[in-house]
Parts: C-alpha cells; structure tokens; sequence
C-alpha cells in the first residue's frame, strides 16, 4: 500500500469491478465469503434495500446495502450512483481486516487483492502491448497510479515516452499531456528524437512536453516547427517558446504574428508576452499600430502583461484620433488592472461613442475592460 490508501483502494475497487465479465456472480460469490446467513444474501441480491431491513445491522452491513445497488441498477431497477460497483472491494477488503478471518475467503472472493499496487501496475504496463481498447484503458490506469506517486508506474510511463516510433499516437500523447508526473532526465533523448521527426503526428506534444521540462536543447528544434505546415503545430512551438521564455525566439514569434490561421496569430502574442522584454514589447506594439484591428485584442492582452511599463504609453492610446485603437487601449488596460487604469476607462465608458470599423463603441470597450479590471483586482483580493 502506500501513503494514499485511500486513494489507491479506490482507485483498485475501481479497476477490480470493470474487470468482472460477470459482476453479480462475483458480487454475490462476495457477499457468500462474509459467512452471514444465506437469506440475507439473496435478500441482497434482490435489489430490494427494504429486503435487507430485518437483516442484523452489523460490520456487514454497508457491504450487503451496497450490493443491493448494484443489483437494482444491473436490473434496471435503480438509479443508484454508477460508481456503486465499485466500492464492494474497498469495503469487503475493510470487513476482512475487521474480522481476520473472513480474510481468506473474501481475499478469494474478490479475486485480485491489492497486495500493493505492484501487481495492476505490471498488468497495465503489459496491455499496452494489447488491442487499442486495451492500450487506451492501461495508459489512464497507469497515469492514475503515477498521479498516486506509483514508481513503477512512472516508470513505464517514462518507457512509452522514450520511443515515440513504437506507440500508438494517442497512447503516447496522453503520456505526454501528464509529463510533469514521471518526466525526468531520462526521457529527454527519447523527446528530443520525437521531436525531430516532423512528419510524425504527435510531434506537437513532444515540443510541449520538453518546454514543460525544462530541455533546453529542444529550443532550435521547436523553433524550427514554426514553419511547420500544420497550424497546430505552429500553435504548440509557440506555446513551447512562451514556456522557455526564450529570447532568441522573439524574431521568429514577430513573424508569426502575421500567420494565416488566427489561433497561431494569438499564441504568438501571447507567447511573447511571457517571454517579456523590450524586444517582445516593440514587437507586439509595433503589430498592434500597423494593424489597427479592433479584432487584434490578443495583440492588447499581450501587452498588458508587461504591466506598470506600459501603463503610460496605453492611457495615452486613448486619446489617439483612431476609435480602434482607443477601443484596443481598453482592452488592454482592463486587463492590466493599473489604479490608473480604472478613471480613465470609467471616462471613456461614460463619454466615448465613437464607433470602431466593427460597429462596436470605444465606450462599450472601456466598460468591459473595467469588468476585466474589477474581476482581476477581486481575485486578487481573496488570494
């Protein structure tokens, strides 16, 4: 066992009831191994709870009422929680240590007893050599052991990390959305040959997965995906950079600020926002000028992360002759939150109703930024 019974008992009463090709048989091979009379057995297995209301009330007692749940739901008979089946282990396990010797018979019973995780952990590993169906329940299995802190589950994990050419895609990918559990050093070479191989599907997780460790030899690697014909991937290698926050990679994001797919355009902005700088900032300022969009408000929430330096240069904004960039302005201010901000959104909202090439009014624009204000300083304030 380990520090999280809690958790891993639930976690194996889960996994032992999906496996059961017959669950009611098992169930009431279960109930059998407690040693009550066999009237209250079949009182359970009716899936009538009222059948059970002159049964004796004893350590039993939850197990008996849980199976009678299942039995209804299994009938049609019930609407009891779905998860129902899966709380007879945790609970037959319970009575066993409660009454010693009923251990050995409801150990039987059961059919797979969690004498430490090692053993489910070992089978999961192995169905991933399985069916896809089998493939895709032992990578959620082994994720969830490894969230437990499970080492031979993160071990495993790091084994379909290290060698993308022999995983199922989706196998692989969902390894790495939950690479901070079980990445380490060891998994670096196996990434980084992933993510030299352009043409394979998952090559934009593999770019996230080593910003998310920390590999810094992928920067070139991840850099050179922002050319990469699919948007997906250009979107994921700038996700990437904005993770490193890497500085070399300002001229490459600047460019991608000009991408044809507009999800690419914002993660860009927003990836040079968290690499920060004045280099970033030119550039993102500079795009919001020349573009003067009031559609370019990724451009505006991006310079808003530079916070207090770039408070001035916005209030200023709002006086310019163009209504899309004063509506820009407050988009931005809003989401900076700046004390100075507040009064003059609360005079644009008020005053401003010059309309955008939208239609939209600059006034309309400063209200919802004084909403963005107003929730980011809230949060701020419970925190």
């Amino acid at each position: 066992m380990t520090d999280h019974r809690d958790a891993v008992l639930s976690l194996w009463g889960r996994q032992l009831y999906e496996r059961q090709s017959e669950p009611l048989a098992w169930a009431e091979a279960v109930l059998e191994a407690t040693g009550r009379p066999p009237t209250a057995v079949t009182a359970a297995m009716s899936g009538r709870l009222g059948a059970l209301s002159g049964s004796p009330s004893d350590r039993a007692d939850l197990l008996f009422r849980t199976v009678a749940k299942l039995a209804a739901n299994l009938r049609g008979d019930g609407q009891y929680d779905a998860d129902v089946g899966t709380r007879i282990g945790p609970l037959a396990l319970r009575l066993g240590e409660l009454e010693p010797a009923l251990a050995g018979p409801l150990g039987d019973a059961l059919g797979h007893l969690p004498d430490g995780p090692a053993s489910l952990v070992t089978v999961h590993a192995a169905e991933l050599s399985g069916n896809r169906t089998l493939r895709l329940r032992a990578i959620d299995a082994l994720l969830e052991w490894a969230e437990l802190g499970h080492p031979q589950a993160r071990a495993a994990l790091s084994e379909v990390a290290s060698d993308h050419r022999t995983q199922d895609v989706t196998v692989w990918t969902k390894a790495l959305n939950r690479i901070a559990l079980f990445g380490d050093a060891s998994v670096e070479p196996g990434l980084l040959r992933a993510l030299a191989d352009t043409g394979h599907r998952g090559v934009r997780w593999s770019a996230l997965a080593c910003a998310e460790l920390g590999f810094r030899r992928a920067v070139p690697l991840v850099t050179a995906l922002l050319e990469h014909p699919d948007p997906m991937v250009r979107e994921g290698a700038c996700e990437a950079l904005g993770l490193f926050e890497e500085r070399s990679a300002v001229p490459a994001l600047t460019a991608r600020l000009n991408d044809e797919t507009s999800w690419v355009r914002s993660r860009a902005a927003l990836a040079l926002g968290q690499i920060g700088g004045d280099r970033a900032l030119a550039a993102l300022w500079e795009a919001m000028m020349e573009r003067r969009n009031p559609k370019a408000g990724h451009l505006a929430s991006a310079i808003a992360t530079f916070g207090p330096p770039v408070v001035d240069d916005l209030i200023a904004l709002t006086t310019d002759p163009d209504p899309d960039l004063r509506a820009l302005a407050c988009r931005a201010l809003g989401s900076t939150a700046d004390d100075w901000a507040l009064p003059v959104l609360e005079r644009l909202a008020a005053h401003d109703l010059a309309r955008t090439t939208l239609g939209g009014l600059v006034a309309t624009a400063a209200k919802q930024g004084l909403r963005t204000a107003h929730r980011i300083r809230a949060r701020t304030a419970s925190t």
